[in-house]
């Protein structure tokens, strides 16, 4: 293909570029992660590592017969918003590679020293794949030196489980809605890449799988004056690509697709699964919380119009467009949230069965009903959370206690 518009070195300057919206490297404390206890969830997490062991896409990062006659000229400004997306792309695989690979070289945990490697291996090809089709622009990134010179930001542990859990989810959700829209209107893939998200997104909803394990093992993380950094990282996450895709409508017009309805599925789908481990959940659906978004793209594209133009109280001016940023983002913080039904449906069940318990050992024995009510609704909630061991544990006690009533 010709590579007109930007030369490699051009494109390594740019994905190392540091904004608001663009993909960050991170550092975190290892010695923080040795701590990390998994045994709560040790069945479900076997069973995670003999998924990744499998490796059923050992096979598909790779270039089929029909991926070069596929490739064609595509027109400004088109071009540019795919190049950019596709930089975007492979700075944040390879910054998720790139962190996992120091994790397992760091820490002495053995859990999750395999788990990095595989997650590792996972976004190395992720990112290779993608660069790949850069070079066909001519504009492959450096990963190398990448690596070396982009500055990497320090965050707790916890604060790499809450973005990291959502990015994998929110990849998820954005590759298979794009895959499932290509399905019905092939004709609007205008390049092959997009038919490589199907099973792409499988690893991405893995890498998230594995994060909600370690979250659900400590649930300490998912309590306390922890909600207020969970309700934060889900903000963050859903501003940020909110903003970033309205500044590629070409990119997405030319694959047909409403950036507003596009947007607000992901979150659906994304809320909808995070309600699994989350104990709160954004209102997407409020007008007042849309229309903070929208202002947020409104003040977005300002910034990038003043700078465009330049001027003696240019600077000033984009000072104050930020600020205004930063208050509708507080705004949007502030927003009253969806407590998670699922979380107190578990709360309620727990304190049902320790109020049964506490009848049946004073003798009373009433408290069997309660133990038996509170035991079907743990198994509710284990089936909605499709957690096996809650749901054989559950589902044997509860039963057990039945038939211990009917015939003991």
């Amino acid at each position: 293909m010709n590579a007109q518009a930007l030369a490699p070195n051009a494109s390594t300057e740019r994905a190392q570029q540091e904004s608001l919206l663009s993909p960050r490297f991170y550092t975190t404390d290892f010695k923080a992660l040795e701590k990390l206890d998994l045994s709560p969830v040790r069945e479900a997490w076997d069973r995670m590592m003999d998924e990744y062991r499998s490796d059923g896409n050992v096979d598909h990062f790779k270039r089929d017969a029909t991926f070069e006659e596929e490739l064609q000229e595509l027109p400004e400004p088109l071009r540019s918003e795919f190049i950019d997306f596709m930089i975007t792309s492979v700075t944040s695989e390879y910054s998720g590679c790139e962190l996992y690979q120091e994790i397992e070289k760091r820490v002495n945990h053995p859990d999750l020293k395999e788990l990095m490697a595989f997650m590792a291996r996972d976004e190395a090809r992720h990112a290779g794949f993608i660069n790949r089709a850069l070079k066909d622009f001519g504009v492959a990134v450096d990963l190398g030196f990448l690596k070396r010179e982009k500055k990497h930001t320090f965050f707790k542990p916890k604060f790499i489980f809450y973005a990291t859990y959502l990015s994998e989810k929110i990849g998820y959700a954005r590759y298979i809605t794009i895959y499932r829209h290509l399905e019905k209107h092939p004709e609007k893939r205008f390049h092959p890449i997009y038919r490589w998200f199907l099973r792409w997104c499988n690893d991405e909803f893995r890498h998230g799988e594995s994060f909600a394990l370690i979250m659900r093992a400590n649930p300490g993380l998912l309590s306390g004056l922890n909600r207020l950094w969970i309700r934060f990282f889900l903000l963050a996450v859903y501003s940020t690509m909110f903003v970033r895709d309205h500044s590629r409508t070409v990119l997405h017009d030319a694959l047909g697709i409403d950036v507003d309805e596009y947007d607000y599925t992901v979150f659906d789908i994304t809320t909808e699964i995070s309600r699994q481990v989350f104990p709160l959940t954004l209102d997407t659906d409020a007008p007042k919380f849309r229309a903070g978004l929208s202002r947020l793209v409104e003040i977005s594209q300002a910034v990038e119009r003043s700078q465009e133009s330049g001027g003696v109280f240019g600077p000033l001016h984009r000072l104050g467009l930020r600020a205004r940023g930063a208050l509708t983002f507080v705004q949007l913080y502030l927003h009253p949230v969806k407590e998670n039904p699922l979380q107190i449906l578990k709360w309620v069940a727990t304190a049902t069965l320790i109020v049964g318990f506490g009848l049946m050992s004073a003798g009373i024995t009433e408290g069997w009903y309660l133990q038996i009510t509170g035991g079907v609704i743990w198994l509710t909630a284990a089936v909605i959370m499709k957690d096996k061991a809650l749901i054989v544990t559950n589902g044997a006690m509860t039963t057990v206690g039945i038939i211990g009533k009917l015939f003991g």
